[in-house]
């Protein structure tokens, strides 16, 4: 049986219906991201109800002051678009069994370095603004590759040091903006703005960051479903054995998928800069990377999917603020909800990694036994 058979199932036996099996995972891939949703709404619904307000109120509020008008939509759009993009970044990780956790930093080391790029250089627009993406897209990259190098050619998890390098890229950029980058006379810890030429323009209402994300989400489906690099980004994220005894060279491809899971993140953070902030602050940038994983799993690693799910965290974003304003509730309820979602959405995949491990255990024992 190949290692794509649907009728292998997570729990490690073969359904004597592979059509079943193939149905139940289909719907699986609608209705847990849906149900996970709805139970964390419930729940933040319950903490809003204990501080004394209608949760239905509350969440009219949430989405109708996102959704309710022009300027609503656009700030739903902008703050969608690094979400977008660092969900893909997850995406490409997870389809090839790495989980990068470390989005946050290179996508802040990639907005520092697009705005470095935007205000050091004086070019025409026409250079100008794809240098400044493309130099954020390689801080991004070159980032990732640090923990790339070392899952691929010495073991360390990558969990491990995506997280350690995070907190490195969180301090080196406030040390950047706070010293040797900061705005001139200016004691906030900031960047000079970045040069006209290197802003990205609006599509009418539409923010160009948007439209951008949108086609790179059309591309990186189409990437992992129809070239000869996604294939073997997702054979070695299956099964590595089988992807070695294929011939695909497996350290180069989880670098190279590091790689470019970084150069992602390292674009959410140049489309970040150059189209919405206009220059680098870190508070701006805060909590983008780790949004990215709630909505790479909301999308069951599916690249088009990533996008209704950064639609509707960044709904919630765009809607904290007036929550807070209209019914006095702490926005932070938000993040409960999203942190409950994640949760819920996550529960029944690591679910059934224990299950799956717990039977190739047994299948391991009872070998040894008849071998014995």
């Amino acid at each position: 049986m190949s290692v794509t058979d649907p009728a292998q199932t997570d729990l490690g036996y073969t359904d004597p219906n592979p059509r079943r099996e193939t149905a139940w995972s289909r719907s699986q891939v609608i209705v847990t991201p849906v149900v996970s949703v709805l139970l964390a709404l419930a729940v933040g619904g319950l903490l809003i109800l204990i501080q004394g307000v209608n949760p239905l109120t509350a969440y009219w509020v949430l989405f109708s002051s996102a959704l309710g008008d022009v300027d609503g939509l656009v700030t739903v759009m902008q703050k969608s678009t690094p979400l977008i993009l660092t969900g893909l970044a997850f995406t490409v990780g997870l389809r090839t069994g790495l989980f990068n956790i470390g989005a946050q930093g290179q996508l802040l080391v990639g907005a520092i370095g697009a705005a470095w790029a935007g205000y050091n250089f004086q070019m025409p627009a026409i250079i100008h603004l794809p240098f400044a993406i493309a130099f954020g897209i390689l801080c991004g990259a070159a980032w990732a590759s640090i923990a790339g190098v070392l899952r691929a050619y010495r073991s360390v998890s990558e969990v491990i040091t995506t997280i350690m390098l995070n907190a490195v890229a969180i301090a080196l950029v406030d040390y950047l903006a706070s010293k040797p980058l900061q705005e001139p006379d200016q004691p906030l810890t900031r960047t000079p703005l970045v040069a006209d030429t290197a802003a990205l323009p609006e599509f009418g209402v539409i923010p160009s960051g948007f439209v951008i994300a949108l086609f790179v989400s059309l591309f990186v489906g189409w990437f992992l479903a129809r070239t000869t690099q996604g294939f073997r980004f997702n054979t070695v994220g299956l099964n590595p054995s089988a992807a070695n005894y294929a011939g695909i060279g497996v350290k180069k491809t989880i670098f190279l998928a590091m790689a470019v899971s970084g150069a992602l993140a390292g674009m959410g953070g140049a489309v970040e800069t150059l189209g919405i902030t206009g220059r680098f602050e870190p508070t701006f940038n805060a909590g983008l990377g780790f949004d990215g994983i709630t909505i790479a799993l909301l999308a069951r690693a599916n690249p088009i999917a990533t996008i209704p799910a950064a639609l509707l965290v960044g709904t919630m974003r765009a809607g904290a603020a007036s929550l807070q304003f209209q019914t006095g509730i702490e926005p932070e309820v938000v993040d409960v909800i999203l942190a409950l979602t994640l949760l819920f959405v996550a529960a029944p995949i690591v679910g059934r990694m224990l299950f799956r491990k717990r039977a190739m255990k047994q299948a391991s024992f009872s070998s040894g036994w008849g071998g014995a």
